[in-house]
């Protein structure tokens, strides 16, 4: 039933936000005028305002004067899981041409007046989005909402810049993966785990894609997401919201949003048997890699996986690292993580093996423990051990204004919901040792692996 204007009216007064929107509104393009779209507590103490521009720019503040900073980050929901066969690693690539000349700006500006503010800045790209972040003094935040709105609108896209920056991305590449075993080693075990989804390709791209990218290609991929209505603002620190809020109409409310192409990413199908792939590296001694299909980040399995993983691999007091490393004297090295994918992603465990070791001797050794966490529960110490350990990991990673700010983009941009770690907070808190063994015999299944075996060269093997 439709509300009496009257009570509508009534409730907008009690709105405190409404005033400041309706005076912010006024007279600005439809492009511009900005919308309040919910409160969310960041904690105890602080809050996020969600607000929305005309465009469809969405637009995330927490006021924070613990100090007089700002932390100012953009979110665009694209990663590489949104690019296509034969056009691999164009998200990567982006994040090196945004710092370069803009039509206002030329090239090496940006960071240059950054600095020259006070201000550090970076950005990083990965499978599910790209994002961009400074932190600058508070009295200097307008000079980060120019820069920004300017870069996301007005880049300039020429041969030089494109043929320059391929050629810096494909030396990334020689030196991150051709060049290095664990490098090409995880990359070839997702290659392997994935047939179908777009996981399956690296965030940097195969080097004959980063080759064959034209000016054209670079130039359709930013007009496509590279818009408002594809991105999210955060910012947290000592400012004034309707300060901060009207800067960024200023800044980004001409700009046009776009038309965001319907993903079209294939599910991965189920595996059905363990897939093993052996390869010879120049290592001094064996190495294994290891993977699981595992749940997305926001299935409810990902929060006990992730704790299972940390019983089994995280610290010296681990199960694994006490049982192969200390006792066995197996490997040298080991590690277990579960990915923060917004689809499905992998449970990966990595290993090296000790001098006079086989890769043969840690799979055994990680088979015994893990049938362990199959067969029983985990111990009550442990749980608890966990427990502290991941709430105190996910507690510091919000002590800055700029940790928050990450958190409330990532949570937002992969859950759409800007305090989602809070959510997880409780939700490790709720954990119980039956969730735990319940992960264990869903995802740890010994025929529905990836292996990847890494052997050393020989001697003739490396001359040729």
């Amino acid at each position: 039933m439709t509300q009496p204007l009257a009570v509508k009216a009534k409730k907008e007064r009690r709105d405190p936000r409404a005033e400041m929107v309706r005076a912010l509104n006024e007279g600005k393009s439809e492009g511009a005028r900005v919308r309040h779209d919910g409160t969310f507590p960041l904690g105890p103490t602080m809050t996020v305002h969600k607000y929305r521009l005309g465009n469809g720019l969405t637009v995330l503040l927490s006021v924070d004067t613990s100090a007089p900073v700002a932390s100012y980050h953009t979110w665009f929901a694209v990663g590489s899981r949104h690019e296509k066969v034969g056009k691999t690693g164009l998200a990567h690539l982006f994040e090196h041409l945004m710092f370069n000349e803009t039509e206002k700006h030329p090239a090496g500006s940006f960071d240059r007046t950054l600095e020259e503010a006070g201000a550090e800045s970076n950005a990083a790209t990965w499978v599910d989005w790209t994002f961009y972040h400074e932190s600058i003094p508070k009295d200097r935040l307008g000079l980060v909402v120019e820069l920004e709105a300017e870069r996301m609108s007005k880049l300039v896209l020429r041969e030089p810049q494109v043929t320059s920056e391929k050629e810096v991305v494909a030396n990334e590449r020689r030196y991150r993966v051709d060049d290095d075993v664990e490098g090409a080693v995880s990359e070839l075990l997702y290659k392997t785990a994935y047939t179908t989804h777009a996981y399956r390709w690296p965030t940097i791209g195969w080097m004959a894609d980063i080759e064959g990218f034209t000016t054209d290609d670079c130039a359709l991929f930013y007009r496509t997401y590279y818009a408002p209505n594809n991105a999210t603002v955060v910012a947290v620190g000592d400012f004034k919201e309707k300060d901060l809020l009207a800067k960024i109409q200023k800044a980004y409310g001409s700009l046009e949003s776009a038309d965001i192409p319907v993903e079209d990413v294939l599910p991965e199908p189920p595996q059905e048997a363990e897939r093993r792939v052996s390869v010879k590296k120049p290592t001094a001694t064996d190495k294994v890699a290891i993977a699981y299909h595992g749940p997305a980040f926001g299935d409810v399995d990902h929060v006990p996986l992730t704790m299972l993983s940390e019983v089994l691999f995280s610290g010296r007091s681990s199960r694994c690292h006490r049982a192969i490393i200390q006792d066995a004297e197996i490997a040298t090295e080991l590690r277990g993580w579960v990915g923060t994918f917004r689809d499905p992603g992998l449970f990966e465990i990595y290993a090296t093996a000790r001098p006079g070791k086989t890769g043969a001797d840690i799979i055994a050794a990680l088979d015994r423990e893990i049938d362990r966490v199959v067969a029983e529960p985990v111990t009550m110490a442990e749980l608890d051990k966990v427990k502290a350990k991941v709430e105190l990991a996910l507690v510091q990673s919000l002590e800055t204004a700029s940790g928050k700010a990450e958190q409330v983009g990532f949570y937002y941009t992969v859950l759409g919901d800007p305090v989602g770690a809070f959510s997880r907070l409780e939700a490790y808190r709720r954990t119980t040792r039956s969730d735990l063994l319940r992960v264990a015999r869903r995802y740890l299944l010994r025929d529905k692996r990836n292996v990847v075996d890494v052997h050393p060269e020989t001697s003739t093997e490396k001359e040729s």
